[in-house]
């Protein structure tokens, strides 16, 4: 049974400033919290109901493991519907990005994302095409939000997110930058090359002006029907798909 004060605790991690406060988050979900396990995360508890105790047997001894009602599962869960078990993560504190490892690859940039689903499913998208480095804008949301967590089903484990301010990170990666806007060059005739980064833009708004005068080359997917916009993962998942598709050849 949890004390009111740990259900107080893993309440407030549904919040930025308090995940930021206490360098924890939450995962939800076996497999997901499986795939942290397996990673370099540091697990700093794992809550689960009685129903699926046998799995538990398959992880790690070295985890705090706390058997709790379906009550109190739902009293800490983010979710409508709360799976049975729940990872306590710890935030890791990641080194200063370094350029040098991002030649010879291709990476994300995100400029102001803010859909929480959209960032989930857009880690993982890089997941799933082996991008293992994105670097987001301040303003773009916060990867350990429950709901970006959740979207991601396990991927941020193996994808590593940089945030900062890119009208300075920027330039000092000596890389083709690829910007994706709606006068840009078609994707299917562009030469993307071996290596680069590839920045995407708010859902609204798109790049800021201050992104576009970095870029190298606007890039489009070309729209054969009426529809006013792409979602700006689904995008994602075109350009990622495109790019790796050519470097096949």
């Amino acid at each position: 049974m949890l004390s009111k004060s740990q259900i107080s605790l893993l309440k407030s991690l549904q919040h930025k400033k308090f995940r930021k406060e206490h360098g924890l988050f939450l995962v939800e979900g076996y497999k997901s919290v499986v795939e942290f396990v397996n990673a370099a995360y540091q697990v700093d508890a794992i809550y689960h109901t009685s129903e699926i105790a046998p799995k538990m047997m398959n992880l790690s001894r070295k985890i705090n493991f706390q058997e709790i009602s379906l009550t109190d599962l739902e009293k800490i869960s983010s979710l409508k519907t709360p799976q049975d078990v729940i990872g306590l993560i710890k935030i890791p504190k990641w080194p200063r990005l370094n350029y040098n490892l991002l030649k010879n690859k291709f990476s994300l940039v995100l400029d102001g994302v803010q859909d929480p689903g959209n960032m989930g499913t857009i880690i993982r998208t890089a997941d799933w095409f082996g991008i293992t480095d994105i670097i987001c804008s301040d303003d773009t949301v916060d990867v350990y939000n429950p709901k970006v967590v959740q979207a991601t089903m396990g991927s941020l484990a193996r994808v590593n997110v940089h945030y900062g301010d890119l009208t300075t990170i920027l330039p000092e990666i000596k890389l083709p930058l690829f910007g994706a806007m709606l006068d840009g060059e078609n994707i299917y005739s562009t030469n993307f090359g071996y290596e680069g980064l590839l920045a995407m833009g708010n859902e609204g708004n798109g790049l800021r002006p201050e992104i576009q005068q970095l870029i190298n080359k606007k890039v489009t997917i070309p729209r054969i029907g009426y529809a006013e916009s792409l979602n700006v993962a689904i995008a994602t998942a075109i350009l990622c798909s495109e790019i790796k598709r050519k470097s096949f050849k």
